[in-house]
């Protein structure tokens, strides 16, 4: 773990212990930070790969410049930092508004990388944007946890709450205590408007490398439809569905397993 000084931020950075397959950059999802463990280097990714990941600009323990920020920026953070770790290209793994950043990444500086993996994410525009979570700030903190829940898991209706209030209960609690350390709310709505102007939908047909596109069948924030579409859009591509929300990541074993598999042989 370290601060790796780039053109424009000083950057935390961690990466698990290498691995004979080589390194996977990991870009994270909205309000990342590091310091909430278990994160993306405790995954099973960490077993096949030496995995590299960072808090993006505004959050963790990386700078919080001043101004707006923009989904620009966000992909030249990573590139800035590929600079500094003298990394050429490497396969990429982005989640959720990660996968926003990578798309971002791989248009404007196609040639850092070599593999895509996008999971529960959106391309915007004509392919359908991600539930517009800057729209949750103006509520109290109850109703945005709520409601959050609710879009993570579709499966999670009145009707099931309902009839399930202890398990609803128990989702709630666990979700209060999940993160230690939360993001800087000023920081984070700097975030959420710039994923709120996130567009690739247009510039995925001219992604020439592999890309594995992964989304929850319950995912209400990244929809069927819009992994569907960028599915469409991308020439080399591959698509696959799990049981689980936008968390399906740790809601279906078979997910993790798939990636390194596609990683490995494509």
């Amino acid at each position: 773990m370290t601060i790796i000084s780039t053109k424009e931020l000083n950057i935390y950075f961690e990466k698990s212990a290498y691995k004979t397959n080589g390194p996977l950059l990991y870009i994270g999802g909205t309000g990342g930070d590091l310091r909430n463990q278990p994160n993306q280097l405790h995954s099973p990714l960490s077993d096949a790969f030496e995995v590299l990941s960072y808090d993006q600009r505004g959050l963790g323990q990386t700078s919080k410049p001043t101004g707006d920020y923009s989904m620009q920026q966000y992909a030249d953070d990573a590139a800035d930092l590929l600079d500094e770790l003298s990394i050429e290209a490497i396969p990429v793994m982005g989640v959720s508004f990660g996968g926003m950043v990578a798309q971002e990444l791989v248009k404007r500086h196609p040639s850092r990388v070599s593999k895509l993996v996008l999971a529960c994410t959106s391309s915007g525009g004509a392919g359908g944007s991600s539930y517009p979570l800057d729209e949750l700030e103006d509520l109290s903190e109850d109703e945005k946890l709520e409601l959050s829940i609710k879009i993570n898991d579709l499966r999670i209706t009145d009707d099931w709450i309902e009839e399930s209030t202890e398990a609803w209960n128990s989702i709630k609690d666990n979700a209060k205590t999940r993160l230690a350390h939360k993001p800087d709310s000023k920081n984070l709505l700097k975030q959420l408007i710039a994923r709120k102007e996130h567009n690739t939908y247009e510039s995925l047909s001219s992604i020439a490398i592999p890309v594995f596109l992964l989304g929850g069948k319950y995912d209400g924030i990244a929809p069927v439809e819009n992994m569907e579409a960028m599915h469409s859009q991308i020439t080399d591509s591959k698509l696959e569905f799990y049981e689980g929300g936008h968390l399906f990541l740790i809601q279906d074993k078979r997910a993790f397993k798939d990636i390194v598999n596609w990683l490995l042989h494509n």
